[in-house]
């Protein structure tokens, strides 16, 4: 039978009344999408654009430098941001910087206008995560938010498959350049959207009060305000700074190397590159879902939290490890699903270590500590962009040992989570907190 109290939680195993807070989600992945199609357009044009402007991998390698480093200081200033103003707010203001700069890209001719581009672009697309992580934290409860995030985050993957898709046809008919006014203008079209559609669950309309005491059915960590610079004094922080270091620059050079990889190595041109992009990033999308799925089924079958997500990861990583062979083996499938399957375990991480963040903060330091976490980790995969471009340049475009470091990252970032977070969730929120 349904709980109608709102004063009282759902008991475990009812489903509550009312479903908005999937709506939000859906949103959260339309933006996601939106996000991922603006980053990935200039790694998929890369051969078209080279072609035209005659630029370096060593070039390139610090357009995506410049990247980063905006990126870091959008991820840190945007979360922060979001703490003060809200996710509504928050959302919609970096959604329209970011659209803005990816418009840009379609002006420019010059490395250096590339660059100054996508400083613009990472100055905005740094509020998406540390934005929807504190959505998520707002509107689900601890069960479900490894698969709320996981669905969310599969946007990523949706955006890294359309960016080929319509850089192709786009190209094909109207030139590089269009394709960066088409995904720039979509992302104005989603902020009209998310204006209307989007309030706090407390006093959304559309929620009822058995949703929201869904919503709130789990213990949380006590609410207080935790000033941004003392963020480093908790283990969450700690946990998606360290993980972050580790893992996103090797998913940054996926996303921005891997079309250049099967260009270079098969001599694959723009339009037959779609297909293997596409198989890449459907299995990046079951990745990212099926990571988030794992925890919270972990967590239903009586594993604590922590236990759950560390089996969760430790599971992710095992499945990067082949990837140090996609620069050996002669045919560009098994290559493809040799990357696919990495990049599909590092969505499954991904969820999971965003998840630990809104496991172990107030909700109201939620997108801060993501924020300053995702801007010391863009720090560190700007540098080793610029690293990864100096080293192909050097090795004449020989992706070897770039791959082998990517295979094992995840191992190590794994171990480090574990030793970083305490063993039982309760001993962050207290009493309160289901045995584990």
């Amino acid at each position: 039978m349904l709980q109608t109290n709102a004063a009282a939680p759902p008991r475990a195993g009812t489903a509550p009344a009312g479903h908005y807070r999937w709506m939000i989600i859906g949103l959260l992945f339309v933006i996601t999408t939106i996000n991922y199609m603006d980053r990935n357009l200039l790694g998929v044009l890369k051969p078209t654009i080279q072609g035209d402007l005659h630029f370096s991998e060593t070039d390139y390698g610090n357009i995506v430098f410049a990247f980063s480093m905006a990126y870091a200081a959008g991820y840190a200033s945007m979360g922060a941001f979001t703490d003060k103003v809200g996710v509504r707010i928050g959302l919609a203001v970096a959604a329209m910087i970011w659209c803005a700069a990816s418009a840009a890209h379609g002006l420019v001719t010059s490395v250096a206008g590339f660059t100054a581009a996508r400083i613009a672009l990472g100055l905005g697309e740094g509020g998406n995560f540390p934005t929807c992580i504190k959505s998520v934290a707002a509107w689900f409860p601890v069960r479900d938010r490894a698969f709320a995030t996981g669905i969310f985050n599969s946007g990523s993957n949706v955006g890294g498959l359309l960016a080929p898709l319509i850089a192709a046809f786009v190209t094909a008919n109207w030139g590089w350049q269009t394709a960066f006014y088409v995904t720039g203008l979509v992302g104005f079209v989603w902020v009209a959207f998310w204006l209307v559609m989007y309030k706090a669950p407390e006093v959304h309309p559309k929620v009822s009060a058995t949703e929201l005491a869904y919503i709130r059915s789990d213990p949380d960590v006590p609410a207080k305000h935790i000033p941004w610079a003392q963020l480093l004094r908790h283990p969450g922080t700690w946990t998606y700074i360290i993980g972050g270091i580790l893992t996103n620059p090797v998913w940054w050079f996926y996303n921005n190397w891997v079309p250049s990889f099967l260009f270079s190595k098969f001599h694959v041109n723009l339009m037959a590159l779609g297909l293997p992009l596409v198989v890449i990033y459907l299995m990046t999308d079951v990745g990212s879902v099926g990571g988030g799925w794992l925890s919270g089924r972990l967590i239903k079958l009586g594993f604590g939290v922590f236990t759950a997500r560390k089996l969760t990861l430790l599971a992710c990583a095992c499945c990067t490890l082949p990837v140090f062979l996609a620069p050996m083996v002669g045919s560009i499938w098994i290559s493809v699903l040799l990357i696919g399957l990495a990049m599909a375990a590092h969505q499954g991480f991904s969820a999971n270590l965003f998840t630990l963040v809104s496991d172990t903060m107030p909700k109201g330091a939620v997108a801060g500590a993501v924020g300053l976490g995702g801007c010391i980790s863009s720090i560190i995969g700007g540098f080793s962009a610029a690293v990864v471009g100096r080293v192909l340049d050097a090795t004449h475009d020989n992706y070897t040992l770039v791959f082998f470091v990517g295979a094992g990252a995840y191992v190590v970032a794994t171990l480090a989570v574990h030793l970083i977070l305490p063993h039982h969730r309760s001993e962050l929120i207290g009493a309160s907190a289901p045995a584990e």
